[in-house]
């Protein structure tokens, strides 16, 4: 018992180490959108389950001639929390994978700053990369212990987009006149989605 106590300890210290050292693992992968390329580091390791249905829909090539079709900005929070996003994925909005366990960003450590990509949901439980969105800016309100959820639960990050903001700030600006059905999303919907021609690990 003492021998598997060490064990486990060395592999506490090795995970600290390596994190403490930059080692985490990660995944990159780029969105060719007809705006221009986003690329995106996935945190393989501190959101596993979120990273690894989005890498799911990366590597199937289920993005493919999908889109974002969502832009939120300041004056279209229905809440007035000033979230400024924008959502992809599924144009059709329908999941292919079952539903992922959510990641808090309390269990994670992340959060919802500039260029933080997420994974939407309805309940706890029900989020899918089906249907992802990027902060533009500040959103913590989006966190764990946010006001954005009366269950306070928050939305899961999973990466970060590292180069191609200028990308997602235009696709944020396009119109927003598409129809909606729900009261949370008028004035939210883009009016053409912008497609992406091609989602592909770098």
């Amino acid at each position: 018992m003492r021998f598997l106590g060490f064990c486990i300890s060395l592999a506490v210290l090795s995970a600290i180490f390596l994190s403490a050292c930059g080692g985490e693992k990660k995944s990159h992968i780029v969105l060719e959108t007809e705006l221009g390329n986003i690329e995106i580091e996935i945190y393989d390791d501190l959101a596993p389950l979120s990273a690894a249905d989005f890498l799911y829909y990366i590597d199937s090539g289920l993005y493919d001639g999908e889109g974002f079709y969502r832009a939120v900005r300041p004056g279209t929070d229905p809440r007035g929390l000033g979230m400024e996003i924008i959502q992809g994925g599924l144009l059709a909005m329908e999941t292919v994978t079952v539903p992922i366990d959510h990641e808090t960003t309390a269990m994670s450590g992340l959060s919802h700053t500039d260029g933080a990509i997420s994974i939407a949901r309805n309940e706890p439980g029900t989020g899918s990369a089906a249907y992802f969105f990027i902060s533009i800016g500040d959103n913590t309100s989006l966190d764990y212990g946010g006001e954005r959820n009366p269950d306070g639960q928050g939305y899961a990050v999973f990466g970060q987009v590292v180069k191609g903001m200028d990308v997602v700030r235009a696709i944020q600006m396009r119109e927003t006149a598409g129809e909606s059905d729900d009261a949370v999303t008028q004035g939210q919907l883009l009016t053409e989605p912008v497609i992406i021609l091609k989602a592909r690990r770098q």
